[in-house]
């Protein structure tokens, strides 16, 4: 009767331990081919705007609530979709080259979540570290995530990468070839 007793009460603990452990968190692969990064760049005389691809990302959720995130986008695949023809063509050779992105020697640009804080019921404020030509730095940004689509702006500041080709905090009398240091990113995803 005691070893009946006995094996009952381990069942109950072991049970009850089993039934309370925390929820695995879950690992939502993005549909890159299905998902978009938006830039868009500003000089004093007007801006510029277009698309690079997403090369993987996933999101990371404890049931429906949103705990982090690691994303990679292909460089290489960096586009103006403001300009047609030659002047399209020598904007993203520059934007490509060492005075920008430097895409041959750096093909790819890597966002992971540091930091997740639930802001609203769909509405996260993140932190993660952007790393852009192997130099990684802090960046926070507003996610929302509905369904299985989530959206983000963010805005760069791309002299902390060292790319600081026609800005105005680093070189005088630039005049209207300055180039303002900030850039936006807008990310949709779809998972």
């Amino acid at each position: 009767m005691k070893k009946g007793v006995f094996s009952l009460a381990l069942a109950l603990v072991f049970g009850v331990a089993t039934a309370t452990e925390p929820v695995a968190e879950e690992k939502k692969e993005v549909k890159t081919d299905a998902s978009t990064i938006t830039w868009k760049a500003y000089k004093v005389t007007g801006s510029h705007y277009g698309t690079v691809n997403l090369k993987s990302g996933t999101l990371i959720f404890d049931g429906d609530k949103l705990t982090g995130g690691e994303f990679e986008a292909d460089m290489t695949t960096l586009v103006a979709t403001d300009l047609e023809g030659e002047s399209k063509g020598k904007l993203e050779g520059h934007l490509k080259s060492a005075d920008f992105f430097a895409t041959e020697k750096h093909t790819a640009a890597k966002l992971v979540f540091t930091n997740v804080k639930a802001t609203g019921k769909n509405a996260y404020e993140v932190t993660g570290d952007l790393t852009i030509k192997g130099i990684t730095k802090p960046v926070t940004f507003d996610v929302s995530v509905y369904g299985s689509k989530a959206t983000a702006s963010v805005k760069v500041d791309r002299t902390a990468y060292d790319i600081k080709y026609g800005s105005g905090s680093f070189f005088e009398n630039l005049g209207d070839k300055t180039i303002y240091d900030e850039f936006d990113l807008v990310v949709d995803l779809e998972f």
